[in-house]
């Protein structure tokens, strides 16, 4: 891997950082900040070796070309940049750090000509840009044409072939200039590796989640290497109706039976024995166990993994050299159907000889709530990029482009 170890002389250099602070907001508020938090160490590592920074991220969604321009600057008024800057200039307490609310045009370029050595310059959300989702050479010649060199570290975006992850790096990389990945992509790409190589057994994928669909190819992809695959979660009740069991009204993607069959066929699928089902969602009033035997009654929904489950899936964890989470196995969200995600969290960290990683999303953000994240080998800040690292046997445009 290129990292920024290895660049030279970066004195006076305007380095490009495509970092992801595309972190959570309730208004103006971040809720958790963990993402510009880890992207500290490559942004102090930079500035120490004398580089002024230019920092590019996208922030929520902006919807171009699908909703009205009225909507438009609603969603930018929603997802601005602004709002981390405070947050960013505060944990790098000691530099000089400014803001740019333009993304392109001659107050971008002068922002960034105008920066002094060690200084930062957090620009405006990335997908202010209609360009930046679609890879436009144009946007990317421009940000390009600004600076001396490219460093990736926003594993987050990482699977996107966008102008700030890939048509950048992409043309500094073919005009001789220095582009590298930095410390959390390093890490990344170390830790996720171990899964993707699957070279350790025995290997066991937890997989939880809503739809089957959304994971086909990470199954495919985890059946060639695992020596087993727990499912839980929502997606489980679509593998349990394909076998036939009565899954009364939890959620089935039907277009998906004839997949999950031949998937269990293989000898490597674990399903859930029993479950935690309701008579409603929101506002349950009887909630019981009951078995895969005996299926789940009409008017009642599947919503976590029952005790039997869970020694199933604690004694398979127990086993396991090396484990790779992606998906809760229940509504962890909710107290009453809290106990599998928590077992699985509490199995897999006790399991001290197991390699064991989280492959982000909503098992990160359970993990962290329920106390066990900082218990694992790894816990991954790309839910969706973890996802098609594995598929892909570990490569993504914003690594692949790096070189």
């Amino acid at each position: 891997m290129n990292t920024i170890e290895n660049l030279k002389d970066l004195t006076g250099k305007k380095i490009l950082v495509r970092v992801d602070f595309n972190v959570p907001l309730k208004g103006e508020v971040i809720r958790d900040d963990n993402r510009i938090v880890q992207a500290l160490p490559t942004i102090k590592y930079l500035l120490e070796k004398g580089a002024s920074l230019v920092l590019m991220s996208h922030l929520g969604k902006i919807k171009w070309g699908k909703v009205s321009d009225e909507e438009i600057e609603q969603q930018k008024a929603k997802n601005n940049m602004k709002y981390v800057y405070p947050r960013l200039a505060e944990l790098l307490t000691g530099y000089t750090v400014k803001f740019e609310e333009a993304t392109h045009g001659e107050s971008l370029k002068t922002a960034i000509a105008s920066l002094g050595e060690r200084e930062v310059l957090l620009v405006q959300n990335t997908r202010y840009e209609k360009g930046e989702s679609k890879n436009s050479k144009e946007l990317s010649a421009e940000w390009a044409s600004y600076v001396d060199g490219f460093v990736m570290d926003a594993f987050g975006s990482a699977h996107r072939a966008h102008a700030s992850t890939y048509g950048v790096p992409e043309i500094l990389r073919s005009e001789g200039k220095p582009v590298a990945l930095g410390f959390l992509m390093e890490k990344e790409v170390k830790n996720l590796g171990a899964c993707v190589k699957g070279d350790t057994h025995p290997y066991i994928a937890i997989l939880g989640g809503f739809k089957v669909s959304d994971k086909i190819k990470v199954i495919d992809s985890l059946l060639k290497k695992c020596d087993k695959i727990l499912i839980g979660g929502a997606m489980a009740y679509t593998f349990k109706k394909a076998l036939g069991e009565a899954i009364g009204t939890s959620p089935c993607e039907d277009d998906q039976l004839e997949y999950a069959r031949n998937c269990y066929a293989s000898g490597k699928i674990v399903l859930p024995v029993d479950s935690v089902v309701a008579n409603d969602f929101d506002n349950p009033t009887e909630i019981k166990v009951v078995t895969a035997t005996s299926g789940i009654p009409a008017g009642f929904e599947g919503l976590d993994v029952g005790p039997e489950t869970i020694k199933l899936y604690e004694a398979e964890i127990a086993k396991a050299k090396l484990i790779f989470w992606n998906g809760p196995v229940g509504v962890f969200e909710k107290k009453e159907f809290q106990a599998g995600t928590i077992a699985v969290c509490k199995a897999i960290t006790e399991n001290k000889e197991a390699f064991s990683v989280i492959g982000g999303g909503d098992s990160a953000a359970a993990a962290k709530e329920f106390g066990y994240a900082n218990k694992f080998s790894h816990v991954s800040t790309g839910g969706g990029a973890s996802l098609e690292m594995i598929e892909l046997d570990g490569h993504l445009p914003g690594i692949d482009v790096i070189g």
